[in-house]
């Protein structure tokens, strides 16, 4: 069956609200997804206790953080809450601009390299082979927590997701889902005895080739996370 113009573009923002389609910047075929244990949804730490105690860490450790950890952060960031698709950040929409990548220099049950978070199957798509922390702190101007935290969650935004439907107001609303992730990020950190810190200070253009990011896919977050020296 031949689909008009715009059929076949209703049907593919459909898809992509749904989650229909592969996630942007699945990357390379760098092996087998790695499944991520099956994040906590309580703990013994209160939010208010949590906020009380937020606060940004540029001093890590070099003591690789568990994968538990490493899976309760992306979920914490993006992970799907509801058998519809809602998340743990909000989304004008529900259209969820938002991309989460995981830098790893050392961790526990991963090899070194950035991997791409799908939150529908919670787990990690292998994207780029090595240890990439030196090149990114360079692009982050260099700020040398970003190459010592031993793993970094990478926010970047699809913002043709969200313009389709808001147009010119779009970008604010992508940056404010930003800020809402990066939120949960410094409170699950609290909660896991972590520390992160919010870092917006890096070359663009430098810093989505390191990581090798789609055309279509900008670098608007980075933080690094560690056990606090």
């Amino acid at each position: 069956m031949k689909l008009g113009r715009s059929t076949a573009s209703l049907l593919l923002a459909v898809m992509l609200g749904s989650g229909a389609i592969e996630a942007a910047g699945a990357g390379e075929d760098m092996g087998e997804a790695v499944e991520l244990p099956e994040p906590r949804r309580n703990s013994g730490v209160s939010v208010e206790s949590a906020l009380a105690r937020r606060r940004s860490t540029r001093d890590f450790s070099a003591e690789p953080v568990p994968l538990a950890s490493l899976s309760q952060l992306l979920w914490a960031a993006q992970g799907i809450t509801a058998p519809d698709g809602l998340r743990t950040a909000p989304s004008a929409g529900a259209l969820y601009p938002l991309e989460i990548y995981l830098v790893i220099g050392v961790a526990k049950g991963l090899r070194s390299g950035v991997y791409h978070y799908d939150p529908r199957r919670h787990r990690l798509l292998p994207h780029v082979n090595g240890d990439v922390r030196s090149a990114l702190a360079k692009a982050a101007l260099e700020q040398e927590w970003v190459a010592e935290a031993p793993a970094l969650l990478i926010l970047a935004a699809v913002h043709r997701r969200t313009a389709r439907k808001y147009g010119r107001r779009a970008p604010r609303y992508v940056y404010m889902e930003v800020g809402h992730a990066a939120q949960n990020i410094y409170l699950q950190a609290v909660a896991l005895d972590l520390g992160t810190v919010m870092v917006g200070a890096f070359r663009n253009r430098e810093l989505e080739r390191v990581l090798r990011l789609p055309a279509d896919v900008e670098a608007v977050g980075v933080m690094p996370v560690g056990k606090p020296r």
